[in-house]
């Protein structure tokens, strides 16, 4: 049991770091290729976040560890809507951008409802609910629309003079992401793939073990303890920034690390080998899909997240853990 749980921290240490890397060489690439920065933070520097829980659920998906795969992206969008933003409130209350309140949030339910409707629509299935190659076409459709939006938004915006406030292209733009050589680039790119895919696998095989040896379902053990793995950076991070009162994108980003998590995520984990879902990972989306509501009816008053609501938003969550693991 402690080699599997040491193997699982290694896991994520690959998973994490691998991503890391891998985000540093495409953009020097991308960069050195002439790329707009505001390009390369919408796409590649956007999508870094949620490359472990990609790794993970693929891996998941490709070893028939079906339960894994679903609830690793379903546990981490609940645990950065709700336990991420919540503690980042209790420090400081945040406020929340318009395009957040108007679009991105209801944008993030769509996109549970579209994960719950194509589940549902292969209920009858012979093998059950399946999201197959085609529903992975479908979610990976969307997110090449979304990603086409939100340049082309940003774009607009830009050109009337007014500033694109989203984190990955703010990185960029003031310098804190620094741009690698061809060579050094390479050596990230090549790198940091290495270290997912050996993150992914070494994740995927010592949660089942501790599932198996602890008598818990791989469902449980994706919503907790490899959803908040693959989430621990983003908790740290917005806990520092919280500490400095720097927390103002902080709810954009989690719904928009969400809206990754199932588009992006599920969609190629679904496109390269056939993913099924269980009943109780339809109550965990219809849970994901209350959750965004509550979030949304908080930011919607004054445009912030008050100390009170975040301490709402960590009592729910518990709440669902405690759920989750008696159930």
């Amino acid at each position: 049991m402690i080699l599997q749980i040491l193997l699982l921290c290694v896991g994520f240490v690959l998973l994490v770091k691998g991503a890391d890397f891998f985000v540093d060489g495409a953009a020097g690439i991308a960069g050195k290729l002439g790329i707009p920065q505001l390009i390369v933070g919408l796409t590649i520097v956007a999508m870094g976040t949620s490359l472990p829980e990609c790794a993970v659920s693929i891996t998941a998906s490709v070893t028939n560890n079906n339960a894994l795969a679903v609830s690793n992206a379903i546990g981490s969008n609940i645990f950065n809507l709700m336990f991420v933003i919540g503690v980042c409130a209790i420090m400081t209350p945040i406020m929340v951008q318009k395009d957040t309140i108007a679009r991105d949030i209801p944008l993030s339910v769509i996109c549970a409802l579209l994960l719950l409707g194509l589940g549902y629509l292969a209920w009858e299935d012979a093998h059950g609910m399946t999201l197959g190659h085609l529903d992975g076409a479908v979610f990976l459709g969307a997110f090449a629309g979304y990603i086409f939006y939100m340049i082309r938004t940003a774009m607009k915006a830009r050109a009337e003079g007014k500033k694109v406030e989203i984190e990955a292209v703010e990185e960029l733009e003031d310098g804190e992401l620094k741009l690698l050589s061809y060579p050094k680039s390479s050596l990230c790119i090549v790198g940091g793939a290495v270290a997912i895919a050996f993150g992914g696998d070494m994740t995927v095989d010592a949660a089942s073990r501790i599932a198996i040896d602890l008598g818990m379902s791989q469902t449980l053990v994706g919503l907790t303890i490899v959803s908040i793995g693959t989430s621990l950076p983003e908790l740290v991070t917005s806990v520092v920034a919280a500490r400095k009162n720097e927390v103002d994108m902080a709810v954009g980003n989690a719904v928009g690390s969400n809206i990754f998590n199932i588009l992006m995520v599920l969609g190629i984990a679904s496109a390269i080998s056939p993913v099924s879902l269980i009943s109780e990972n339809v109550i965990d989306i219809l849970v994901l899909v209350g959750f965004s509501v509550v979030v949304w009816f908080f930011a919607r008053s004054d445009r912030k997240i008050t100390r009170n609501e975040g301490i709402a938003m960590v009592a729910m969550y518990l709440i669902y853990t405690a759920y989750i693991i008696m159930r």
